[in-house]
């Protein structure tokens, strides 16, 4: 688990924009997973196993509105380095907020972290076929926000 603490922590924080509450969901699932350990390690994918049941745990703490706490849009007083790359990540960051969490799962799934539409579709527990619609809907709709957001 050690080994794998920030590639989960990057992939939540992908999914809800928000470091705390990303830890608070790695969290979550660490202990989903020390409960069902046995499951785990004897799965094909352990690997995919676990990334699934952070997914899910994403997805069920978005169901639930008193778990919701919205942190402050911008920090005061904090300067921006501008050589940095934050721009690009502001604006990633905000065309994935514009998408549905099954849509914003599906891409971080398949473009950040290069599953196949086959380890997504275990990873969701959804068909391949759900895979490839959610991926070409969310595909369009970063483009229509994205060009709403240009001009």
């Amino acid at each position: 688990m050690a080994q794998r603490m920030e590639r989960w922590r990057r992939s939540a924080y992908l999914m809800c924009q928000d470091w705390h509450t990303a830890d608070d969901l790695v969290s979550i699932a660490i202990a989903k997973i020390y409960r069902h350990w046995r499951d785990v390690r004897g799965a094909d994918n352990p690997e995919a196993y676990a990334q699934r049941i952070l997914t899910r745990v994403w997805l069920s703490e978005r169901r639930r509105p008193w778990r919701r706490e919205r942190s402050a849009e911008h920090l005061p007083d904090q300067p921006v380095d501008p050589g940095h790359r934050i721009t690009d990540r502001d604006s990633l960051a905000a065309l994935l907020r514009e998408l549905g969490p099954r849509q914003r799962a599906v891409l971080i799934l398949r473009f950040y972290f290069d599953y196949s539409a086959e380890q997504t579709a275990e990873i969701l527990q959804v068909t391949v076929g759900t895979v490839k619609s959610q991926t070409a809907r969310g595909l369009q709709a970063l483009r229509v926000n994205e060009q709403a957001l240009r001009g």
